[in-house]
């Protein structure tokens, strides 16, 4: 049977330093002064990636742009609100010349809220920030390199797939919807050249996950109660650390993956197998 395709013959026999460098690339990253963002940025920038990063919190990147100096590569830094499309437009605007090779939408806000009282204000913010950011920003990715390709890295969340703690029916349906994007432009876009890929990370130790461990000390029993039911369902019996999430985005930028498109990727210690 013959296969019909390109074959990209240039990653065959690469060695392994060469399938994991992303030296002469560039990356864009959103959410990237903290969290799995922060710990994407530096692995990228450890492995010669370029960094566009991207935040709300400008004083976060100053920090993280001037500890990345010690791996020589040029770093951006933008402070966009990513809710608003008139800023991701603007950011497009600025980089129009120099599109990135890589896109990272790690943005994501989490705020609780029982079912029955979210209202329009509170579920725009929520889509507006965790999918349509995701969305024009992969419109402008695949707009933008429409003759060259590219990789798109999108995280979405184990609530997506099996909705966990309370209060949260907002946010499973945002990130719910990133993975369907996802899968949708893996589907059309990957005869461009495109490998869209989407990370669905558990329970990582992240400034957000921190403040929810104050709530704890604070005696909130629900938050407590899903803390410990979280960690005993899972197999390794812990929370993650961002960077570990961030190795498997390094995986998927590179060419160690050249051929994984529209996987969905769930880095969560077997939280979900069990």
């Amino acid at each position: 049977m013959k296969i019909i395709g390109r074959r990209n013959e240039e990653n065959e026999f690469k060695p392994i330093h060469k399938l994991i460098s992303l030296k002469g690339r560039r990356a864009l990253i959103t959410g990237a002064g903290k969290g799995i963002g922060r710990a994407t940025s530096i692995r990228f920038a450890e492995a010669g990636a370029d960094l566009e990063l991207v935040d709300i919190d400008i004083e976060s990147l100053g920090k993280l742009k001037e500890e990345l100096t010690k791996f020589n590569v040029k770093v951006n830094i933008y402070k966009i609100d990513v809710s608003i499309k008139k800023e991701i437009d603007t950011l497009w605007e600025i980089l129009k010349t120099k599109a990135p090779d890589v896109l990272v939408n790690n943005v994501g806000i989490y705020p609780t809220k029982p079912f029955l009282d979210v209202d329009e204000h509170f579920l725009k913010n929520i889509l507006d920030t965790n999918l349509n950011s995701t969305f024009w920003m992969c419109q402008h990715m695949i707009r933008n390199r429409i003759k060259r390709g590219g990789v798109i890295i999108n995280f979405a969340s184990i609530e997506a797939l099996l909705p966990f703690k309370k209060e949260l029916a907002h946010y499973d349906m945002s990130k719910a919807g990133v993975i369907a994007l996802t899968r949708a432009l893996a589907h059309e876009y990957g005869k461009y050249g495109f490998r869209v890929n989407v990370i669905v990370p558990g329970g990582i130790w992240t400034p957000g996950t921190k403040k929810i461990a104050k709530d704890i000390l604070k005696l909130k029993y629900d938050v407590a109660t899903s803390g410990i039911e979280y960690l005993m369902r899972t197999p390794l019996h812990r929370m993650g650390k961002p960077d570990e999430v961030a190795r498997m985005a390094l995986v998927l930028a590179c060419d160690m993956s050249s051929y994984v498109n529209g996987a969905v990727i769930v880095v969560d210690g077997g939280f979900l197998s069990a």
